[in-house]
């Protein structure tokens, strides 16, 4: 484990885990986080949304954090060790505390550099 605040070559990556039991796993890898800040806000708030995507009106947040590891998906900052966001650390936040409606908290798409590249060309 790389366990370093500075990028390795290529930046960050975060790997979208699929959680739902007929997967493979792995969604993708998102590549070119220039710093593990960015790379961590942006695991935060992807699983963020995928919580709430799995909230449905009325369920106890047990139900809501079943549903999140049944159908969900999670992000992890690749090689980041003890330094990198963990969803475990504020899954039962999340699932007590839904995110109010247009939050930032889950705008992972305002974080993603894929929507970066390219801009210069």
């Amino acid at each position: 484990m790389m366990e370093s605040l500075f990028a390795p070559a290529g930046g960050w990556v975060v790997r979208i885990v699929d959680l739902s039991g007929g997967s493979e796993g792995e969604v993708e890898e998102v590549r070119g986080f220039a710093t593990l800040m960015h790379a961590n806000a942006f695991a935060r708030a992807y699983v963020r949304d995928s919580v709430e995507r799995c909230r449905l009106p009325g369920a106890s947040p047990r139900d809501v954090a079943a549903a999140w590891h049944a159908f969900g998906e999670d992000a992890e900052v690749v090689d980041a060790g003890d330094l990198a966001w963990s969803s475990a650390a504020e899954l039962a936040f999340f699932a007590a505390n839904p995110a109010p409606p247009g939050s930032e908290e889950r705008d992972w798409r305002s974080l993603d550099p894929r929507r970066f590249a390219g801009a210069d060309d």
